[in-house]
């Protein structure tokens, strides 16, 4: 009887590694981000069993220090490479290693980080300033993209950052991201006016 138990246990085992193993498989191969709602079709299994399965694969990448790493933004799956790599993937590539963003790019950026989806008017009540051009500039890096409209007024186009966003932030998903709360204890000491940085 108890080897019975064993063998069951062995069994779910070696499907849930199967299953992690044909999520990594498909990601690989499809070169884009996929659908949960895709993967869910592709591997007729529900979404409790493909999130566990999702969850498992991206800490087994990390944990084994692997050269790519899970990442998850809002429904969509795709494999991307350890930020810690990204200097030699961009001397492969040929990629200029610094995307040059403004002060008030980096601040709107934030701003949407935080708080997506969100209007360019509410962008700008957070920052008191206009954002046009800045909003411009992180559309055009790639970093942030139209998601959407608003249901109010004139439906204004609602913004959110981009799986770019999260590979240039060496991120996975958008929990990484620093709890506002616990900000404090990063932040710069307040200089004095007239003391040197």
């Amino acid at each position: 009887m108890e080897q019975n138990v064993i063998d069951i246990q062995l069994d779910m085992n070696a499907g849930e590694k199967q299953l992690t193993t044909a999520i990594e498989s498909l990601l690989f191969v499809s070169g884009r981000p996929l659908e949960c709602g895709e993967l869910r079709k592709l591997l007729n299994v529900s979404e409790a069993r493909l999130q566990d399965a999702l969850g498992v694969l991206g800490q087994d990448l990390e944990s084994q220090g692997r050269g790519i790493r899970l990442q998850l933004l809002g429904e969509q799956v795709q494999l991307v490479t350890a930020p810690e790599n990204a200097h030699y993937v961009a001397a492969l590539l040929g990629l200029p290693m610094t995307a040059r963003l403004t002060s008030a790019a980096l601040e709107t950026l934030a701003v949407i980080a935080y708080r997506q989806p969100i209007t360019r008017s509410q962008i700008e009540a957070v920052r008191g300033v206009n954002s046009d051009r800045a909003l411009a500039s992180l559309l055009q890096h790639g970093l942030v993209t139209e998601v959407g409209r608003a249901q109010t007024v004139g439906r204004p186009s609602l913004f959110a950052t981009t799986p770019d966003f999260l590979q240039l932030f060496g991120l996975t998903k958008l929990d990484e991201l620093l709890n506002i709360s616990q900000g404090e204890q990063y932040m710069l000491p307040v200089q004095q006016v007239g003391e040197e940085v």
